[in-house]
């Protein structure tokens, strides 16, 4: 089992099986840059806006690396304007985009979203759940003795519920075509000590919903995996904060807090790793819970 390549030809073979009988199963791309190909794939990336700032977000990063690697990319966002600029950059960069409003709170809309998806595109393969955050609509987070039950209710219907939902009308989409891909983005938060009950206690269920996913539908050929982003220097995480401190006393606290380089993380790491997920190379991964966080985990 691994990767054999072949470099003066642009040669690459994955080995297929673990134990005895593994055949080699050539890659259609030849070149080591399109490895993780999506060609002939169709992904919906739920959260595919941003917040303004000075950086780019999660949600947009993926989706362009997946236009990128091939896909075909429709970009739901509760905001149509922001999943709108994110399709602009994708056709103005030659790919194949359609952008929808979405608040993952309504469940007919996101039906209507998935079968917008199926018809413009012909299926769904991919389901990118980037949906998260910790106040909003006149709700906050709060430490477990100061948290209203109203606010935790909101939380749990973004950052939890919507996931669901959207999972509950891909998944007889992707078991009908006997193969699919959903991949989850949970938080840090969710391991490692957090002060707010409810953003750390969705993001822990999200960890828990998608390993049911996967334990579930493997039989149906359909794979779940979960990405936890660490300290990562986009605009929901860093210009949220701004106001008593300055962006770059934000940023430089930060740094200081990653192990590795001392530095944040980009959106593109977190798009690097879900494109990974979403490739053929991880067919074999299905389950995982996998930190994006400059050792953050592990320190």
């Amino acid at each position: 089992m691994g990767v054999y390549s072949r470099l003066g030809e642009y040669e690459q073979v994955i080995y297929t099986g673990l134990w005895g009988g593994a055949k080699p199963v050539p890659i259609e791309s030849r070149k080591l840059g399109r490895l993780m190909n999506l060609d002939q794939r169709t992904a919906l990336i739920v959260g595919g806006g941003q917040t303004p700032g000075a950086t780019i977000g999660n949600g947009r990063a993926t989706a362009l690396a997946f236009a990128k690697a091939g896909a075909k990319v429709a970009v739901a966002d509760r905001k149509l304007e922001s999943a709108e600029e994110t399709v602009k950059q994708i056709i103005d960069e030659g790919g194949d985009a359609l952008a929808l409003e979405l608040d993952v709170r309504n469940e007919e809309a996101i039906k209507q979203a998935i079968n917008t998806t199926c018809a413009r595109f012909g299926g769904l393969d991919i389901l990118h759940n980037n949906v998260g955050i910790a106040a909003g609509a006149g709700h906050r987070d709060a430490r477990i003795e100061h948290i209203e039950a109203e606010d935790f209710s909101f939380l749990v219907d973004i950052n939890l519920r919507g996931m669901v939902l959207t999972s509950k009308h891909a998944l007889p989409v992707m078991r009908a075509a006997g193969r699919g891909v959903i991949i989850n983005i949970s938080s840090l938060a969710a391991l490692k000590p957090y002060p707010l009950v409810g953003y750390k206690t969705t993001k822990a269920g999200v960890i828990a919903f998608t390993q049911q996913v996967a334990a579930n539908y493997a039989r149906y050929g359909i794979r779940a995996n979960v990405i936890l982003p660490g300290l990562m220097e986009t605009p929901m995480a860093v210009e949220g904060q701004v106001g008593k401190k300055s962006r770059d006393e934000i940023v430089a606290e930060r740094d200081a807090q990653v192990p590795l380089g001392k530095k944040m993380g980009s959106a593109w790491d977190v798009a690097n790793a879900a494109l990974f997920l979403a490739s053929d190379l991880a067919q074999y991964i299905t389950g995982a819970v996998l930190p994006v966080d400059g050792g953050l985990s592990v320190s």
